[in-house]
């Protein structure tokens, strides 16, 4: 199995193509790969496979072997991949995702922008319990003796924003993965930490569903800022510092669509042992 190693921002994929024809059995293999002890090593495994033209099939599974509906740190590896092995022409791509169609841009500096479409804010679209028809601006949440207030938004994938006024007290290793399980979320949930440092910059730190906490999470990012936005915390483009580097997130009035850019970096390639 041939493979290559990718990170947007220090979430790390392991990255593979396959045929046409290939319908793999992902049982047990990712969890395999995915330990860093004793095997590659990542936050999860990006399948890629060529349907046709500039069309690619992409499925992202976690390090805990879950399939998740859509990864914005992978569709910029992905993105990259595609244009560097040549596998289609041109610099924009499609990647059919379980959360629909996202379209990676590979831009003159070696960057990623990439349309990460619509955002989600019904409670019926995210999921979160509750009207189905209404949004999820102020979801009570509970943990550890603290109240929080978060602000649901679905980028193909569930988050729960929450605004704080100083990240350093976040204790997110304690807190993640009771507010990932909480029974208001159906399918579970990203969490987000995020302390506003201007219209412009916010300082975010991530719980992903399946993953644990993660130097990076692009979907997170998208999430953020529109939070941030609908709630006039910020303006519609901003800065999102996470653990391991930067993101600009633009919410265009325009589409109603998010655009997300950042690097992608290739570590590197090899092949394993472990067949699919």
């Amino acid at each position: 199995m041939k493979i290559s190693k990718w990170h947007g921002l220090g979430n790390d994929f392991i990255l593979t193509e396959l045929p046409k024809s290939s319908t793999p059995e992902m049982g047990g293999v990712v969890e395999r790969l995915c330990d860093r002890h004793f095997g590659v090593g990542a936050d999860g495994l990006v399948t890629l496979r060529h349907l046709d033209g500039n069309a690619f099939e992409m499925r992202i599974y976690n390090a805990d072997g879950t399939e998740p509906e859509m990864c914005g740190n992978a569709t910029r590896c992905a993105g990259l991949y595609i244009k560097k092995r040549q596998l289609a022409v041109g610099d924009e791509f499609e990647l059919h995702t379980k959360a629909g169609i996202v379209r990676p841009k590979v831009l003159e500096n070696g960057t990623v922008r990439v349309d990460m479409g619509v955002p989600r804010l019904l409670r019926g679209e995210i999921p979160v319990t509750g009207d189905p028809k209404a949004e999820a601006r102020e979801v009570k949440l509970s943990v550890d003796g603290h109240e929080f207030t978060a602000f649901c938004v679905s980028m193909g994938n569930p988050h729960a924003v929450i605004f704080v006024p100083d990240i350093r007290e976040v204790k997110l290793e304690k807190w993640g993965p009771v507010l990932e399980c909480d029974p208001q979320f159906p399918n579970k949930i990203n969490v987000e930490f995020v302390e506003v440092r201007g219209p412009k910059m916010v300082r975010m730190r991530v719980w992903e569903r399946g993953c644990g906490i993660t130097m990076a999470c692009g979907t997170g990012s998208c999430a953020t800022a529109v939070a941030g936005y609908l709630s006039k915390r910020t303006g519609n483009s901003v800065t999102v510092l996470l653990d391991g580097g930067e993101l600009l997130i633009e919410y265009s009035e325009a589409d109603n669509h998010v655009y997300m850019t950042g690097p992608a970096v290739e570590v590197f390639r090899g092949e394993i042992m472990e067949k699919i």
